[in-house]
């Protein structure tokens, strides 16, 4: 469908006949400014310019250009068929832990031995993806918190900041209450940028956190149950997810032995945060089981809750005023091009006489 932003522009399409008649044209024929040398040649050059059909063709072209212009000016837009778009009203803040122990390499993908990052990173990015309809932010932390995306639709930049991270990136110790703390932050600060207040209930009742991390809080000003206290208070439901494999081989000096890799795991803290805000803790020891974990979550928090549609918007005001300006090109061209051509052979005329 076509539509005119600024229909009201059309208003102008009798402006040209109006100021024409407002200030006709002045008879200059006596006028000193035309006493110039040659002006024979040019009196010739202006009495074959104005013949009547070379008249009508630059009218027409003109009022042609004007027409279009007009038509520019009132912001033309071809409206697309509606799209429907799954919208649930989510605000998902995801935390995901970069301290020293993420380097540990206890997880495989496809067979290939990874790190504990890699693998988050892996599973993580189809979790994102298949978020359609809910505002994703990205916290990343280490010794401090930091936000590296803010809530936002487009999940293919949380995506590639996701994929961007490193392990000490944001220090080698580990801050689970300042993300905590940051999360809750930032959704406050969305809230009083809400425009209306059906819409701060909303999201008040649709928030989730899904914080990961591999260790216990060695950091930070603020301890992760308490700021649990301030996510229930808030209405900020958190789902952690403890990652490290209980057991693995490592080489030493004394031999092969048997390690538990997550002894440094704090799932007491963070059954705990769960607990305090009606969320879950899981425990994801290889990448299957955290595939199974962010596939629960899928169920446990469905994308879709209502649909809105919306008509994709292209402009077309380049196309009359591209136009527009090849007319006008036009017009300067028939207008100015006999006037040069005559000018440039008097003065050839006037040099061949001189010699």
């Amino acid at each position: 469908m076509l539509k005119f932003v600024w229909l009201w522009a059309a208003i102008l399409l009798p402006l040209p006949l109006l100021i024409r008649y407002l200030f006709p044209a002045r008879n200059t024929h006596n006028d000193a400014a035309l006493r110039i040398p040659f002006m024979q040649d040019f009196q010739s050059i202006e009495n074959k310019g104005q013949k009547t059909s070379s008249n009508t063709f630059i009218l027409i072209l003109a009022s042609l250009a004007w027409l279009l212009l007009v038509l520019a000016a009132m912001r033309p837009q071809w409206l697309g068929d509606a799209v429907e778009l799954p919208v649930s009203g989510r605000d998902l803040m995801m935390a995901v832990d970069l301290s020293g122990s993420m380097q540990v390499e206890d997880f495989k993908i496809n067979g290939r031995t990874v790190n504990r990052l890699q693998a988050t990173k892996h599973v993580a990015s189809e979790f994102i993806q298949s978020r359609q309809g809910d505002r994703i932010g990205l916290i990343l932390f280490g010794r401090q918190a930091y936000l590296q995306t803010p809530l936002t639709f487009d999940r293919n930049t949380v995506n590639t900041l996701l994929n961007e991270s490193a392990i000490g990136l944001a220090g080698k110790e580990t801050a689970i209450g300042d993300a905590i703390g940051l999360a809750i932050k930032r959704l406050i600060k969305f809230d009083q940028e809400a425009k209306f207040d059906q819409q701060q209930d909303d999201n008040k009742q649709s928030r989730v956190l899904i914080l990961l991390t591999d260790g216990a809080n060695t950091a930070g000003d603020l301890t992760p149950l308490k700021a649990a206290e301030l996510a229930a208070d808030n209405n900020l439901k958190i789902y952690t997810i403890g990652i490290g494999a209980d057991e693995m081989i490592r080489n030493t000096f004394f031999g092969a032995q048997r390690v538990n890799p997550s002894a440094d795991l704090d799932e007491k803290t963070l059954k705990g945060i769960a607990d305090k805000t009606d969320g879950r803790y899981f425990r994801a020891r290889d990448t299957k089981e955290l595939k199974k974990i962010y596939s629960l979550l899928n169920e446990l928090e469905p994308t879709e809750k209502e649909s809105q549609h919306f008509r994709p918007i292209s402009a077309l005001y380049y196309w009359p005023l591209a136009i527009a300006f090849i007319l006008a090109t036009i017009i300067a061209i028939v207008k100015v091009y006999p006037v040069l051509i005559n000018l440039l052979s008097s003065l050839t005329r006037t040099k061949v006489s001189e010699q």
